[in-house]
């Protein structure tokens, strides 16, 4: 047996594997146009979108595994009942719930790196990609801006330009900035300026520059202004979430926390491995069919029954921390059901029941 054992093993991991590239390949896609979008919205420095990319992508990771793993475990199994192997193997004792062995040697360390992922990695992601942008907001190289080239200032409001600029990005030259609202522009040039932060706002110390105002349309209301020193204050680069939001703290944190917020992303941190446990057990299932059938049926009820589980545990995550739910229950309605139902069907599957004739029959003799 241990060389079956190997060979479904093998079987279940290239299916997975190949699963998880083409859906890792899409979501790259959707995580991409999420940084695209916070950077157009000045919530994220241009100069942080690789790594802001790597870090969304380790929070999306306990969505995106468990698919990976019941579609990869749909396809493997659906091949060896396509190609007749399956019949062969139960004629020569080989049963679905041998099948059990070289399962779990494949969805045990998925599980495990899952539940890494939800508990540690992912928290960690969201909380060092925090501080990567508040530090980024600091400083203006990483916020996009280039000597000898225009910058959109951050929510579109005007442009920077600058002519120089030191090596760590804090002391300019040659500055021009243009601003405009519905009715006036404003035209500033300095001749050099620094970057100046204090707590949460940031401003540009200007010294030796003229300052323009005056309508957009027609008119001649123009004022000018020359300064020694001029103190400008950038637009607010918006942020993802406020200080106490529970999702940007540790697990072991919110162990402690005695908030709904709190409690319910801790049940959300602790769903996704017990639900990829779930699903991998429903695949097996759900593979079963006739030789030369069509597998693709089985796969989108697989999939539907995934959407379902993940949307029921982000409105569970979302009614805990709204008090509709007492969180004494927490995400335990969805989660111990739905592993309770797969290990039922898991252990169901193949099972061959008396027909109720022959049981009358035999009744009756």
């Amino acid at each position: 047996m241990p060389k079956l054992d190997s060979y479904l093993f093998r079987e279940f991991a290239q299916s997975t594997f190949a699963a998880l590239v083409v859906l890792m390949i899409v979501s790259l896609g959707g995580v991409f146009a999420d940084v695209l979008g916070d950077i157009a919205r000045g919530r994220v420095p241009a100069g942080l979108m690789l790594s802001q990319l790597g870090l969304q992508v380790l929070n999306y990771l306990p969505l995106i595994l468990p698919l990976g793993l019941m579609l990869g475990l749909l396809l493997a199994v659906g091949r060896l009942y396509r190609d007749s192997e399956m019949p062969v193997l139960v004629a020569t004792g080989v049963g679905p719930r041998r099948l059990l062995r070289p399962l779990m040697m494949l969805v045990l360390p998925v599980v495990a790196f899952i539940g890494a992922c939800s508990l540690w990695l992912g928290p960690w992601a969201n909380d060092y990609s925090q501080r990567m942008v508040a530090e980024g907001n600091r400083n203006l190289l990483l916020a996009g801006l280039e000597a000898g080239r225009f910058v959109e200032l951050p929510g579109g409001s005007g442009v920077v330009y600058v002519g120089a600029m030191s090596g760590e990005g804090s002391a300019l030259g040659r500055v021009f900035i243009y601003r405009q609202d519905e009715e006036r522009m404003d035209v500033t040039t300095a001749r050099n300026g620094r970057l100046a932060v204090d707590g949460a706002e940031r401003y540009l110390d200007l010294g030796e520059g003229f300052r323009v105002e005056g309508p957009l349309a027609e008119g001649l209301d123009f004022r000018m202004m020359r300064y020694a020193r001029n103190e400008m204050r950038l637009p607010d680069a918006e942020t993802r979430s406020a200080d106490e939001d529970p999702e940007y703290d540790s697990t072991i944190a919110l162990l402690g926390d005695p908030r709904p917020e709190a409690r319910a992303q801790l049940h959300s941190r602790i769903a996704p491995p017990l639900l990829a446990l779930a699903f991998a057990l429903l695949a097996v299932p759900l593979a079963r069919s006739p030789p030369r059938q069509a597998r693709y049926g089985r796969i989108a009820l697989g999939f539907l029954a995934y959407v379902v589980g993940i949307n029921l545990m982000l409105l569970g995550t979302k009614w805990l921390a709204d008090g509709k739910i007492p969180l004494q229950l927490g995400l335990w309605w969805l989660v111990l059901p739905l592993l309770g139902f797969g290990t039922w069907l898991y252990f169901r599957d193949g099972h061959v029941g008396v027909p109720r004739r022959a049981r009358g029959a035999g009744a009756a003799r």
